[in-house]
């Protein structure tokens, strides 16, 4: 575990709610006025997005200077008079701003005071920690209640919790109409979103509260106008059916120069001389399979994954054992790592990549045409899972989709994707362990058969099973929350144990979470997380770590590992100038990189 001056977060912005019942989430138990939706407050981990605070400045309210790019060097304003505040000169017994010396809210405002030297430092947890107990030790009437909520509201904002962040800002909201820097961070969860719509209206409000004066909050109403026309475009030139990209290229009318000097493919023929060949020639900067080639290395994979089932049954003999690896995220390097320390894959030296492999590390290319040839190798023995970002709404955004344009064009960018609807959704290893990418479900009595019969070609939907195998997340607490994330759900260890019970399964395997150790057990043993990316983007600092077991007792035993070097590309190379907006460091705005995130995404 990071003592406090190591934490780190990260940037995944998640772009859709997903829809489950409100009625099968449980309160937490805890209960206190630190809940948000149905009572319930959510586990205080993961990432982060940034965003310059326009408008009025309050008592003990955080302001982010302006450009994002410079977010990892934050002003604040803590000092500043609210509502509440006695005259100047007029002593204020307790702290919190209305002289009576109740003591609550004088306990309340230290609270505040720490979380705010918390935010200052880029401590978010902590921060949102302290933020949490000065809401509980507010009396109703505290006049600077409001503050907190939007203070946690932000620092929601830096940790990803775009769910919460919205709630928090709407609480703040509820207690104080006219606060405008609620809207705006209620605004900017919403851009992370992708809800567009709504983003709209809380930046116009913003615009409008201030004069029109504040230039930041003008450039995102321009952007919110901007995606509103474009998705009213994209809905009006939409047709039912369009061929795949599959159909519409041709690699054999692409001529490959007598200069090229890399591996040939041959289409329905890859042996391990060509793996071996293609993984060492694309090491080196610069080289690049050829087109040809890799269009048809993608139309194979497109052609071998439609004879593959969603849910894949993999069983395994007594004396042979099975290697599971976390997101990858375009860490080439880091990945080849894996095979030197663990040998490269086989007939009998078997693996699973359970999803993200791509975006946010600028290999992304790389990796997956690696991964791709190693399942044309080895279709029964080299398995691949889809993760939440193995989707056009996070590739556009998060690097991959930036990279394949770079380094080749958009026809092999959308064979990509082809590719990508056709991952299978999870693995079910001698009918004990169960492997998938994200979690767990928003109701019980969800059975393998219900995972196997899910129509997964397609982008991942708004609700249901498929988006919540992608993007849900454990928490400590029994019972289920409402995603922090904005999207998916928590589930708790009570959740877990009836699902594997009801299945008749020991273990359930997933990914989705960076962990500082690379792995974490849960749930007494029932739960692992495993994650593959050691110093995550370059900035967490995090080991990696992959997973074996063997047919004749499917113990799990980890191996973690560092990071290895790389070539001088930074992570988020080809991510999408609109992360830049949101501090999020994409092309050209590197700064906003150091608040990286605790969840994998």
């Amino acid at each position: 575990m990071l003592n406090i001056g190591q934490r780190k977060t990260f940037q995944d912005p998640l772009f859709r709610f997903a829809g489950s019942d409100p009625q099968t989430l449980h309160p937490n138990p805890v209960g206190s006025r630190n809940t948000t939706m149905n009572g319930i407050k959510p586990s205080a981990d993961t990432d982060s997005t940034a965003s310059r605070e326009s408008g009025e400045k309050d008592n003990g309210e955080i302001d982010a200077a302006d450009p994002p790019a410079a977010m990892v060097k934050e002003e604040t304003d803590l000092d500043g008079n609210a509502q509440g505040q006695p005259p100047q000169g007029q002593a204020d017994v307790d702290g919190d701003g209305d002289g009576d010396g109740d003591g609550d809210d004088e306990l309340a405002e230290k609270y505040k005071d720490k979380g705010n030297e918390l935010f200052k430092q880029n401590h978010f947890i902590h921060a949102e920690e302290e933020y949490s107990r000065a809401i509980d030790a507010s009396t109703p009437t505290n006049p600077n209640l409001h503050i907190y909520y939007s203070n946690r509201s932000f620092t929601q904002l830096r940790l990803e919790n775009y769910g919460s962040a919205i709630i928090d800002a709407e609480k703040a909201i509820d207690l104080k109409a006219n606060f405008t820097k609620a809207y705006y961070r209620r605004g900017c969860a919403y851009m992370c979103l992708q809800k567009w719509k709504d983003a709209l209206k809380d930046f116009q409000a913003v615009t409008k509260m201030g004069g029109g004066l504040d230039a930041d909050a003008a450039a995102r109403l321009k952007e919110c106008q901007k995606q509103v026309r474009e998705q009213k475009f994209a809905e009006a030139i939409s047709i039912d059916r369009t061929k795949p990209a599959s159909e519409t290229v041709d690699p054999m009318s692409i001529e490959v120069d007598a200069s090229y000097k890399g591996p040939h493919y041959r289409s329905g023929s890859i042996d391990k001389e060509f793996f071996h060949q293609l993984t060492e020639y694309i090491k080196t900067p610069g080289n690049v399979l050829h087109r040809r080639y890799a269009y048809m290395m993608v139309l194979d994979i497109i052609r071998l994954l439609r004879t593959v089932p969603t849910l894949v049954r993999v069983d395994l003999q007594p004396q042979e054992e099975f290697t599971i690896c976390g997101d990858v995220h375009g860490q080439y390097y880091d990945m080849l790592n894996i095979f030197k320390i663990n040998g490269p894959p086989s007939e009998t030296n078997p693996y699973l990549f359970n999803g993200d492999f791509v975006d946010r590390g600028s290999f992304s290319v790389e990796v997956i045409l690696a991964l791709f040839a190693g399942k044309l190798l080895y279709p029964n023995h080299f398995h691949l899972a889809r993760g939440n970002h193995e989707a056009q709404s996070m590739n556009r955004m998060y690097g991959f989709h930036g990279e394949v344009i770079k380094k080749y064009d958009e026809k092999l960018y959308d064979l990509c994707t082809e590719a990508f609807n056709l991952l299978p959704l999870a693995h079910v290893i001698n009918n004990k362990i169960l492997v998938v990418h994200g979690g767990l479900f928003s109701k019980d009595g969800v059975k393998l058969s219900d995972i196997a019969s899910i129509d997964r070609n397609r982008e991942p939907p708004d609700e249901g099973l498929m988006v919540e195998l992608l993007w849900s997340d454990p928490q400590k607490l029994d019972g289920r929350a409402p995603s922090k994330r904005g999207v998916g759900v928590a589930f708790g260890p009570d959740v877990t144990e009836r699902f594997l019970k009801e299945n008749n399964l020991d273990l359930l395997v997933r990914s989705h979470e960076m962990k500082e150790e690379g792995y974490e057990e849960e749930c007494n043993g029932k739960l692992v997380t495993v994650f593959s990316a050691p110093n995550y983007c370059d900035q967490m600092g995090n080991k990696g770590a992959f997973m074996r077991i063997k047919g004749n007792n499917l113990k799990p035993r980890y191996t973690q590992f560092d990071a290895v070097e790389h070539p001088p590309v930074r992570a988020m190379e080809y991510a999408t100038p609109f992360l830049n907006m949101l501090g999020g460091g994409g092309a050209g705005g590197g700064g906003g990189m150091m608040n990286m995130l605790r969840k994998g995404g």
